[in-house]
Parts: structure tokens; sequence; C-alpha cells
């Protein structure tokens, strides 16, 4: 009983700081995508171009993927940490000099950069947060309430830049959003100290023997990987779909709605940022319940409700308007804002289920997961493509594609196959 205690209080430290990651993964990509109605002002970017700071931010995740889970495995969780936080802190500076270089390129540089961060913070948090919690219920309970912290990160970016910018789009500049980007400076250099200062365990750090095998070339070659597991494949396709509809569904309504006379940036960005506090609510419910709820159902039944909100935000029609408080504003905004609900806790699972029975092949499996991420990137410049030739709402039965895969993965798609592998 002793020592299970001492455990937990020696875990509670790291937890912290992992969610304090978790935070600043989410409050720095949401600044590139609510900077998609800035850019569409300044630079005179179209529906798809003012994805391409957000579609920057995660190709990032496919060119840095796999080489930040070789430097996780071989320099550990910590060192990969502070690399991440002082690239985090040079992307957003680039993105703040844009507002004065009058540089679209710039901006784009700058989330590129920043993306680099992201995917390296998002291989140390999840791992983690998972390993502490014991993998399993626990472990899936763990990434939510992190995800919970996420969340609070991303309904801050976009309500800051849309009050920065105000009631008109035609007042939208970097310039006027630059004070979000110097707040996320700050937060880096806090950060920076902070886990310099913290002992973080090390669970997946190559052994001093393993370092001297592969440095002397007589490493012995592992006949399988992560990619040898069915369930782990399927579910890195989850995860590219899933963030992309995680991502697509307020970048979309963002620009879409923001350019409408009724309701505005600053409007629209208080219900995208809404949509967000959405999942902070939907990921600490998935915090309290996780450790009872199997990840499988809890996916299926989000993606399900997400399918239906869509749908209905799709065919009621914009006329038909909602009264909060002093809001009034198209009842298919705020469908799209319930769906932060659904995806709250769709990365906790997927993550989970992918993960579960990979032992010794975690790290890697994370390195390749975050990979897969760049779908946040490319479905939501897809998404927006499509929107300039169909039109914002019709281009979302892209993302009820994508939602029909996640129920797939979690009715048949999950089940590991391989356990006859050595883990």
């Amino acid at each position: 009983m002793t020592t299970t205690t001492a455990k937990q209080q020696n875990f509670t430290i790291p937890i912290i700081v992992m969610f304090a990651l978790f935070f600043m993964i989410a409050f720095v990509t949401n600044l590139a995508g609510s900077m998609g109605v800035v850019v569409t002002n300044q630079f005179g970017a179209s529906k798809a171009l003012s994805q391409l700071g957000t579609l920057a931010n995660f190709i990032a995740y496919a060119c840095m993927g796999i080489p930040a889970g070789i430097i996780l495995r071989r320099k550990g969780y910590k060192f990969t940490a502070l690399l991440a936080v002082i690239i985090g802190f040079v992307g957003v500076g680039i993105q703040f000099l844009s507002g004065y270089a009058e540089s679209f390129f710039v901006y784009v540089l700058g989330a590129f950069v920043a993306g680099f961060s992201m995917c390296m913070l998002n291989i140390v948090v999840n791992p983690m947060l998972n390993t502490l919690g014991g993998g399993g219920n626990r472990g899936n309970q763990l990434i939510q309430w992190g995800g919970s912290c996420n969340s609070i990160g991303g309904t801050l970016a976009p309500v800051l830049v849309g009050w920065l910018v105000g009631g008109s789009i035609e007042n939208a500049t970097v310039a006027k959003a630059a004070p979000v980007m110097v707040i996320a400076m700050v937060i880096f250099a806090i950060a920076f100290i902070v886990i310099l200062l913290t002992k973080i365990p090390e669970p997946h750090m190559e052994t001093p023997a393993e370092k001297a095998a592969r440095l002397s070339g007589k490493a012995k070659k592992d006949p399988h990987s992560p990619l040898s597991f069915r369930h782990f494949v399927l579910g890195a396709v989850a995860i590219f779909f899933y963030v992309g509809i995680e991502v697509s569904i307020p970048n979309t309504a963002n620009i879409h709605f923001s350019s409408l006379p009724s309701v505005g940036p600053a409007i629209a960005g208080t219900f995208i940022g809404a949509y967000w506090f959405c999942m902070l609510i939907g990921r600490l419910i998935g915090g309290m319940i996780g450790g009872k709820v199997s990840s499988k159902k809890m996916l299926l039944f989000t993606s399900a409700a997400a399918i239906v909100f869509i749908l209905l935000a799709m065919f009621i029609p914009e006329s038909s308007t909602l009264t909060i408080g002093k809001f009034t504003v198209p009842w298919s905004l705020g469908l799209l804002t319930i769906c932060g609900l659904c995806t709250s806790i769709m990365w906790g699972c997927i993550f989970n289920l992918s993960a579960e029975g990979l032992g010794k092949y975690t790290a890697a499996a994370s390195g390749i997961f975050m990979t897969l991420v760049c779908g946040g990137g490319i479905i939501p410049f897809i998404q927006n493509a499509i929107a300039d030739k169909v039109g914002s709402i019709q281009s979302y039965w892209l993302l009820i594609a994508c939602l029909a895969y996640l129920i797939y993965y979690a009715v048949s798609g999950s089940k590991n196959v391989n356990k006859d592998i050595p883990v």
C-alpha cells in the first residue's frame, strides 16, 4: 500500500506537466486555424488558401512524426519536450513577425515551424499519460483529463483572435491578433523552465545496452514493428480522419459565418471558442466515465452523434436562428458548435485502442501516429477547396464520410488480431 501511494505521488508532477503541454498543443494549433479569417482579409486568400496556415502546421507532423519518435526513443521524454518548446517559441515568433512584414509566406512558414513543435509535444504527452495510467481504461481516462486542458487552450485561441479583430472582417489583420502570439511565446518560456526543473519518468527510452548495440552496429533487427499490428494501422488511419474532422468543423464554420454580415468575426469566433469549450465539457465527462465505459463504445456513440448533428446543420435553413443571451445566430452554427461534445473524446479513444497490446513498440507507434495527424491540415484544405466550388455547408459531406470510417474502426477495425507477436 505504501509503495503504491508513493508511486502515485511521484507521478503527480509529471502528469501536471503533461496536462500543461496538452494546453499548449491546442492553443497554438487553434491559433493557426483562427488566423484563417485574418488572412482572407489581409492577404486576399480564398477559403482553401485561408487554410494554408493550418495545412502547414499539420504537414509538419508528416515530416516530423517518425523522426520525433526516434528522438523520444533515444533522448527521452524530457529532452524531446524541451526541444519542442524551443521550436514552438520560434514558430509563433515567426508568425508574430509576419504581420509586420506583411508577408503571407512568412506567416505560413511560422505555422510550419510551430507544427514541428506540436508534433513533438503530442508524441510526448500521449504515450506518457497512457503509460502513467497503466494503459487500458485508466490510460484512456488520463488522456481524457489531459484532453480537457487541451480544450481550454483550444477555447481561448479563437475567442481572443475573434475579439481582437472585432465585429467586421474588413478590420482583420495579423498585427491586431499579435497579442495572442505574445501570450503563446510567454507560456512557452514558462513551460521550458518548469519542464527543465521537473523529474519526468523515462519508461520508453533506450537502455545503455541498446544504445551501445545500436552505435556498434550490432543491434538485433526486430522482424516486427507497430505496422505489424492491423489494429494499429487502421487506428493510424482513424487518427488521420479524426484530426481532420476535429479541425475542419470549426475552421470551415469560422470562415463561413465570419463572412456573414449578420454574424461577423467576433460572434463567429466566440461560437468557435464554444466548440472547443464543448470539447472541454466532453473530455471532463470522458475523464469521469473513462474508467468504466470502454473506448469502443465511447467512439461508436460519439461518431454516430456527430453525423446526426452535422446532417441537421446541413439541412436546417440558415435563415432559421436561435437566440443565446444577446447573440442571434443561425441554428446551423449552433449545431456545429455542439459537435465539440462528440469530437472531444475521440482522440483518447482511438489512441488507447490503437496502442493497446503494443508494449515495446509504443514509442515507435507514437511517431507513426503523429505522422498521420497531418490529416488535421489536409482535410480542412480539401473541405474548403470543395467549399469554394459548392459552398461551405455542402462541403460537410466530406466529414460525414470520415465519421463513417470511425464507426467502422470502433465496431471492427480496433480488434487486435496480432496477439501472437511478442511485445
